[in-house]
This record gives C-alpha cells, structure tokens and sequence, in this order.
C-alpha cells in the first residue's frame, strides 16, 4: 500500500434544541403534522427512483420494463378474479354452474400459453439489461477516468486514490461528469457497496477484488451504505457520494493533502481495528 495523506469524516452536530410553548393539543397537532408529511414524503422521488447518472438510469429503465411485463398478467389477473367472484355470487340466478367436472383444451392453451410467453419476454429483457449493465464495462467518455480503491472495514469504508495518493475514511469525493473505475475488496468479512442513486451494487470480499463503474451527472450529495449484514456495526456503515465540479475535486485533494496524516502500517494497522 502506497503511503498517502487521508481524512476523516463526521457528521456534524444538530442545532441545539430551544425552549418553546407546549400546544394545547399535542397529539391532534402531531396526527395533523404527519398526516399531511405522509403523503407529501411518497410523493419525492429517492434511492433508485431518482437516478443521477447513466449506470442508474438504465437500471431504473430496466425495473420500469420488468414491472410493465409483469402488470400484463397481473392486472387481468386481479380484474378476472374479482369478475368471476360477482358474477358467480349465490344471488345471481343468471349464472350457470355445473358439477361435472370436463377439460376445456382452449381454456387450458390460453391460460398456459400467455404465463409463458410472459415469462419468455420478460427472461429476454433482464438478459439482455443485465448484460449491458456489467459493473465491469467501462463507460464511455472522453474524459479519463478517475480510480478509487475502495477497501470495506470493520465498520467503515477506506477510498483509497492511488493517482492522487490520498485516501479517506466514509468520504467519496468524485468529479462530476468523469467516469469512477472502482476496484473494491474487503479486509474483514463479506460486505455490499451500493449507491443507489449512482446505481449497481457490489460485494467486496476478502482476498478478492470486483469492479464497479460509475459515474455522476450532477452535482450532489448521495447516500451510499452496506447492503449486506456483516457485524455489529452494519449500520454504521454508511457514507456520502459527493459528485462536485472538476475545479472543487482539485482542491479537495490540495486540501486532503495538505491537512491530512499518512496512511503508512501502523496508521492503516490503527484503522483497521473494528470501530476505531
């Protein structure tokens, strides 16, 4: 491991909280808040409904198609139910019934076929999607793209810089508008790197390494975390993709090198210990 300057992240402190008059009705006033929240929340696009670059955006498509498909079935399904369940209420003298059981070879060639042509269809879809999103391809640009070394710890995450020799600790700093050739590995257990609004989940596992390209198309601040349990502190690994102009990623390095401590053994030997 090459000896680089590395920071830290914490996330800052809340304002304090202020002193203010009780309302009469506390818990009219608190059903009235979140009744009007409720909604208002569902309705702001988050995680993969709001993808923010092209690797997401594909995926969002393919999720999109998949459920289209599926709906073909389930929607006649449910409205065929709910049809054969009025039609054939005991008070509906029109409806014929009989006891003698008889096959139908039409009945059963429609009620096989248009599953399976269903399922065909939709096989044919992922296949095809999944293929064109593999984490692997390298995305298409002209402009070079920016590597990350990202190492899952015990229980944090190092994104290690090699062209720029820093690294830093839960803070992805990226260029926007520049393609992110991740290659990821565990040094404890099995862990997932996932950045939702980014797109493509990866598993990082000991003495292994994957590959994941990404890229962001505006700038922002997007949440990224483990999708996989792997200890006591799976949920304190957790992390901010900040996507920034070129200009502002050149001093955010100038300022990680200058500020930062090296990342030598014993500094690496430190960070590696769970929690710390």
């Amino acid at each position: 491991m090459n000896d680089g300057c590395y920071a830290t992240h914490d996330a800052p402190e809340g304002p304090a909280p202020h002193t203010q008059r009780r309302p009469r009705h506390p818990g009219f006033l608190r059903s009235l808040i979140v009744s009007a929240a409720v909604p208002a929340a569902s309705c702001q696009p988050t995680g993969i409904l709001d993808p923010q670059g092209p690797i997401a955006s594909a995926q969002l498509l393919l999720l999109l198609n998949s459920t289209a498909i599926m709906l073909v079935v389930v929607v006649p399904v449910i409205l065929a139910t709910l049809g054969f369940a009025w039609w054939y209420r005991s008070s509906n003298p029109r409806a014929s019934r009989a006891s003698d059981e008889s096959y139908e070879g039409r009945i059963e060639f429609v009620t096989w076929s248009i599953p399976a042509l269903i399922v065909i269809l939709l096989s044919g879809v992922i296949w095809i999607g999944s293929h064109q999103l593999d984490p692997r391809a390298p995305i298409p640009a002209d402009i070079k793209p920016l590597r990350v070394e990202v190492v899952a710890l015990d229980w944090k995450w190092l994104f290690i810089y090699p062209d720029q020799r820093i690294a830093a600790v839960n803070q992805l700093v990226v260029p926007v508008g520049t393609p992110i050739e991740f290659r990821l590995t565990s040094a404890t257990v099995m862990n997932s790197f996932f950045i939702p609004q980014l797109g493509s989940q990866i598993y990082t596992m000991g003495g292994m390494t994957t590959h994941l390209n990404l890229l962001a198309d505006a700038a922002g601040e997007y949440p990224g975390f483990s999708a996989n349990f792997s200890g006591d502190g799976f949920a304190e690994m957790r992390f901010i993709a900040k996507a920034v102009p070129p200009g502002d990623f050149d001093a955010w390095v100038a300022q990680v090198r200058g500020s930062g401590s090296a990342l030598d053994e014993a500094a690496y030997a430190a960070l590696a210990k769970p929690g710390a």
